[in-house]
């Protein structure tokens, strides 16, 4: 099954918060992907990028620009719930 994200926002710290359809709710921190994976970098020296965050017309995905996305199951799965 394909997890729907119903909004997204990008809070203090690289932590996103994030609502799906079934109303469930995480809290996903992208600290360790930012320092762990290369294409992630971006989201700390580019000033302003991380507020950025958008959500795809499929709302299966969360970007930011062409190269840095995420998918909603990684964030359904690993995201804290609140």
């Amino acid at each position: 099954m394909i997890v729907r994200i119903a909004s997204v926002e990008a809070l203090e710290d690289f932590v996103l918060l994030v609502k799906f359809d079934d109303n469930t709710v995480v809290q996903y921190d992208m600290k360790d992907d930012i320092n762990a994976l290369p294409g992630y970098v971006d989201l700390r020296v580019i000033e302003g990028l991380w507020m950025q965050v958008r959500l795809d017309e499929s709302r299966t995905c969360v970007y930011w620009n062409d190269y840095i996305d995420l998918p909603s199951d990684i964030l359904y799965e690993y995201g804290i719930k609140i």
